[in-house]
């Protein structure tokens, strides 16, 4: 005789686990509905935040230029940028400008390096204090070490006075800063700290171990550099010499202080578009092409920074 099975049926809660159960309920909706809240206010603010403050300050001034830059007599035109890329003047303009960014951000950058190295790996009485003060010295305005140099090693400065009466030279035998000689002392000077702090900052991130095995094992100081410390290192040293390029690429007030009028860069001949020949579609389209650069600068900036912040998280 065969018995049919029945499913078994889940025990009847009591009132108390019933209660429990709708209290666990009503808290899990209540936490939903405040994340909900939460996720909502936050997007008002950054709608509030996008309108108000980005809108008229970021977004609509971009948005003019690039429009600008497209306008003709006749509506929306390239015009402008016909203008700008056909002028003989403007592969002079951009090749001096490269030529200025790669020499001075490129001494900046081996000189921000080998400071770092010294403050770090060669460390003596004083260094902590001139690690602050590089650190202070990112604040300055960059036109203020333009004129620094100038009131130092100009024709009339301190130290070229004091060599022509120390050697009794009929002429101050300093005479080199309203140039291009000048513009990339000064921009060299300025924009190596900014190097300082992330080769730093990457040092500090480094195993020591690495390096105490490598000397252990007869491995002379360059090539403990070239070999351990710079392949680990390399992120932060790149992503300090990216923004350094960044900010050199965007200099203009060391340009005004000691360019002289033959040494016209794209920032320099887009001021003079606009301020003294009036052509404004021609110097929104130089700012554009010079906004461009700057965006693929800084986009690279985040790609590095990007890799050394993964790095220093698998480092840990």
């Amino acid at each position: 005789m065969s018995s049919l099975s029945t499913p078994d049926t889940p025990a009847p809660l009591s009132a108390a686990d019933a209660a429990a159960d709708a209290r666990r309920r009503a808290s899990a909706a209540s936490h939903t509905a405040a994340v909900k809240r939460r996720e909502r206010a936050a997007q008002w603010h950054l709608l509030f935040i996008a309108v108000v403050v980005l809108g008229p300050l970021v977004i609509y001034p971009l948005v003019r230029l690039v429009m600008l830059s497209l306008t003709g007599s006749h509506g929306l035109s390239m015009q402008a940028y016909s203008t700008f890329f056909g002028n003989p003047e403007t592969r002079g303009v951009i090749g001096t400008t490269l030529w200025i960014l790669f020499a001075s951000a490129g001494l900046a950058s081996l000189l921000g390096v080998a400071l770092a190295s010294i403050l770090f790996f060669k460390p003596f009485p004083g260094a902590r204090m001139i690690t602050r003060f590089l650190e202070l010295f990112v604040a300055f305005p960059s036109f203020l070490v333009a004129f620094t140099l100038i009131f130092l090693y100009g024709s009339q400065g301190s130290v070229s006075i004091g060599l022509q009466r120390l050697f009794n030279l009929q002429a101050p035998p300093l005479d080199f800063l309203f140039g291009v000689g000048g513009v990339i002392l000064a921009e060299v000077v300025f924009y190596a700290p900014f190097v300082v702090r992330p080769t730093l900052a990457s040092f500090a991130l480094l195993d020591r171990r690495l390096i105490e095995a490598a000397r252990s094992l007869g491995a002379s100081g360059p090539m403990v550099a070239f070999k351990v410390i710079l392949p680990l290192a390399w992120p932060g040293i790149a992503a300090g010499t990216i923004l350094c390029f960044l900010l050199t690429l965007n200099e203009f007030g060391i340009l005004l202080v000691l360019g002289s009028a033959h040494l016209i860069t794209l920032p320099v001949a887009i001021y003079s578009s606009a301020t003294v020949d009036l052509d404004l579609p021609s110097a929104a389209a130089g700012a554009v092409v010079m906004l461009m650069m700057s965006l693929s600068l800084y986009a690279l900036y985040r790609r590095v920074n990007r890799r050394k912040v993964k790095g220093a998280g698998h480092g840990r």
